[in-house]
């Protein structure tokens, strides 16, 4: 073979090498024989306005009791009226969301697409549902790449038992901003091969069982400092900037197959300048880098419509036309939808909009329904018996193994932190949180340890106390935790200034002590003098438990900070600790 011929072979093998792993996302949207007859059937027996309907998720939401509120009736009647192409599930209890989702579907002339907002399993969204763990927490996971695509699996068996064909996860922002006040513990940190490498394995779990994931939020929400929910953030980088960065683990998902994206409500002027357009609304982002730059070819939702990201500088009805004129598919919860049909139709008339690309998105939605089964719907499959126990079954399990598998020792004396035994005199001071907790209770139980309690509201007069309980009680080894506080950084996680005192002044009388952080990792800035220093990223039974069975030396750690919090504390930080060993 000629090296011209060479030369040409490679480049084919190469495009050939990008096309497949684009093309994967195409499962969701192949035109066969028979996908195209269901399509096109669809498609002529739908009214124009109904057409429209198709590209529009509807909020579903606030089911109480089986009795259903404005929501239910509201979506009802716009699933009659014109036959709405989607819903998002929001709160309630998933028996009664099953009723409603049954009378939903039985009324649909065209079956709903039924979406959630899962990125920890339908836990997130549904009461008496056990969350999987967040993200972040995942993040702090050495290779866990089959566990994270186990957790991928089982978020996608939770959605198919509620018939939810939908799930706006994973994100796959990075956050590199420690003040990120929307994203942050959703993230899996902020190194982009571990963002991209579990953003991959999570959605992988997820399609292999027939439910389609949704990475978010386009092109990169985790460098901003203000929250999309209430106006509209502004990023200052440039393109090439964003491809060394924020892209990658967009373009490794997309890659990887991933069946949709949704678009962010952002502003970042040096690629699209207009004064108070987001991301979401801008043709530059949505057809100009994500379509043609990028070539993604899977669904695009844009990020919530009602968000005041967008909705604070564009009146409803106009927002659905800008969405369409940028490039997007669906339109996510846009307010009025009579309005927004109205006002799409009027700019198909001025030529803003035309019949030909709407006909094209439209029945690319059409494709996606068939292909997630939706072409033969059975809303009585969703059964009622035994629901929430269904529901439940995989997440304790595997939120074990990642309480396990996470927790971090960010640091630990050399040859002086050992497993707590019987025959020492033991405090455990629990500073936030559910009092009586199980850790506390472990460690009463196994170890005979005196249990200290001190409330974010507490008052110094119980700090005094408790001090003064400590100093006289001549304990060989003091245990702290705290837990409890907000998962968002606005006013230091709300941790009263009066707990942060006392667990200064415990360390400053015993600087062996040993603290454990509950929760945000970021937290951790706070406690910088600690010689002995953990994290467990969340609070539940299973982290509780994790921590104790490091603590008497039953397991040991070997997770690693998914962000750097100081200089001193830096991305990648975690001690290897074996059970019932020292620090090696």
């Amino acid at each position: 073979m000629t090296q011209t011929s060479n030369t040409k072979f490679f480049s084919l093998l190469l495009i050939g090498i990008l096309l497949s792993g684009f093309a994967r996302s195409q499962k969701f949207f192949q035109h066969t024989t028979a996908a195209s007859s269901w399509v096109d059937s669809v498609y002529q027996s739908l009214t124009p306005d109904q057409r429209l309907a198709q590209l529009m998720v509807v909020r579903e939401s606030g089911i109480k009791d089986g009795k259903p509120d404005i929501y239910t009736e509201k979506v009802l009647d716009l699933v009659k009226r014109y036959n709405v192409g989607a819903v998002c599930l929001f709160q309630g209890a998933p028996a009664d969301q099953a009723v409603v989702l049954k009378k939903l579907q039985k009324a649909a002339k065209t079956p709903l697409m039924v979406c959630i907002d899962g990125e920890t399993g339908l836990g997130m969204r549904m009461d008496g549902v056990a969350k999987f763990p967040d993200q972040l927490t995942i993040g702090a996971i050495r290779n866990g790449k089959d566990l994270v695509y186990k957790i991928g699996e089982a978020m996608a068996r939770q959605c198919k038992r509620m018939g939810i064909q939908v799930n706006y996860a994973p994100v796959v922002d990075i956050n590199n901003n420690p003040a990120n006040p929307v994203i942050g513990y959703r993230s899996f940190g902020q190194n982009k091969n571990i963002v991209s490498t579990y953003g991959v394995a999570i959605m992988k779990g997820m399609q292999a069982q027939g439910v389609m994931a949704c990475a978010k939020h386009f092109p990169g929400h985790g460098d901003v400092s203000v929250d999309s929910h209430l106006d509209l953030p502004v990023i200052n980088k440039s393109l090439s900037e964003l491809e060394k960065l924020e892209l990658i683990p967009f373009k490794r998902v997309f890659k990887a197959g991933i069946g949709s994206v949704m678009i962010a409500h952002l502003s970042i002027p040096k690629i699209d300048n207009t004064p108070h357009l987001a991301s979401s609304l801008s043709h530059k982002f949505v057809t100009d880098l994500l379509r043609k730059k990028i070539g993604f070819k899977g669904l695009s939702f844009t990020d919530a419509l009602e968000m005041e990201g967008v909705a604070k500088y564009f009146p409803k009805g106009q927002v659905a036309v800008l969405s369409l004129k940028a490039g997007n598919d669906m339109l996510c919860l846009p307010g009025d939808v009579r309005l927004s049909i109205e006002k799409i139709n009027q700019a198909i008339a001025n030529g803003d909009l035309n019949w030909v690309d709407l006909e094209s998105r439209i029945k690319k939605v059409l494709y996606a329904k068939y292909h997630l089964g939706l072409n033969k719907p059975d809303p009585e499959n969703i059964r009622p018996d035994h629901l929430l126990e269904d529901l439940n079954e995989e997440v304790t399990p595997l939120s074990a193994q990642v309480a396990r598998r996470s927790l971090t020792a960010v640091k630990l004396e050399k040859d002086k932190f050992k497993p707590l035994q019987t025959g020492k005199k033991i405090a455990y001071l629990q500073v936030g949180g559910q009092p009586k907790n199980l850790l506390s209770g472990i460690l009463r139980q196994t170890v005979q340890a005196e249990n200290f309690y001190f409330d974010f509201n507490d008052e110094n007069a119980m700090a005094t106390d408790i001090l003064q309980k400590i100093k006289e009680g001549g304990f060989d080894r003091i245990i702290i935790s705290i837990e409890g506080f907000s998962k968002r950084p606005a006013d230091n996680f709300k941790i009263s200034q009066q707990a942060l005192k006392l667990i200064q002044n415990v360390h400053d009388y015993n600087t062996g002590s040993t603290l454990i952080v509950m929760g945000n990792p970021y937290a951790l800035k706070n406690f910088t003098t600690f010689n002995n220093l953990l994290v467990s990223y969340e609070n539940g039974d299973v982290f509780q438990q994790a921590v104790a069975d490091f603590l008497t030396g039953e397991t040991g750690a070997k997770g690693k900070l998914p962000v750097t919090v100081t200089p001193g504390m830096p991305y990648g930080k975690g001690l290897i600790v074996k059970a019932g060993e020292n620090r090696r």
